[in-house]
């Protein structure tokens, strides 16, 4: 009977010690997991980021537009660029300005926005006359740069005397504009063309690139 026992209790044993190993081993696993993070360190769950953090709103004026009705309260001239030999730049009031001389400076209406200057802001372009008390009235076609949303004088380029502008446009960085004149050989009060010059901006310069005559009868 002894016999028999024995061999039954060593395998016995010998499954024991397996099973012991075996959870043994498992243990030091999971305790080797554990360590490999620092302490006081947790597992968290994927945060959406774009919930979390808010998209910051553009509350600066640097993003706006200029707009065509804000030249009407804008500057003319500045110390760069001097309009029509005044020193200091004309401030405009309701788009007019009157001076002790008797000279008057309007804004006309025809008027265009777009970036000139390729800083993704987009500027004004816009024509002003000036009537020194005589019958000339001189058109100065002119640009204001958009600074910080606001506008400021730029350049500026003369048309002529008694030369009205019917239309200007900015398109890929240039501004094109229609006017009427006169062949030389014309009297000043005749209107006989009609010009379509496409002009860039260069600093505080207005430079004409090229233009085109077309008839034209009053």
């Amino acid at each position: 009977m002894r016999r028999k026992l024995v061999p039954v209790v060593a395998l016995s044993m010998a499954c024991l010690l397996v099973v012991t190993s075996a959870c043994s081993s498992g243990s030091r696993k999971k305790r080797n997991r554990s360590s490999d993070r620092p302490a006081g360190t947790s597992v968290k769950k994927d945060v959406d980021v774009t919930k979390a953090t808010p998209t910051p709103r553009r509350t600066t004026r640097h993003a706006e537009r200029l707009t065509c009705a804000e030249l009407r309260d804008a500057q003319v001239g500045s110390s760069k660029a001097r309009y029509n030999g005044y020193a200091g730049p004309i401030p405009l009031a309701g788009g007019r300005w009157s001076g002790e001389d008797g000279a008057t400076v309007e804004l006309q209406k025809p008027c265009a926005i777009g970036d000139l200057d390729g800083d993704s802001a987009d500027d004004a372009v816009g024509v002003v006359m000036l009537n020194g008390g005589g019958s000339g009235s001189f058109f100065t076609l002119a640009v204001w740069r958009n600074v910080g949303g606001d506008p400021s004088y730029q350049a500026q380029t003369d048309l002529g005397d008694r030369t009205p502008v019917t239309s200007v446009s900015v398109r890929d960085g240039k501004a094109t504009v229609v006017y009427l004149t006169r062949t030389p050989d014309s009297a000043m009060a005749e209107l006989n063309i009609r010009r379509t010059a496409v002009y860039q901006l260069a600093g505080t310069s207005l430079t004409e690139l090229s233009h085109t005559d077309a008839p034209y009868r009053s």
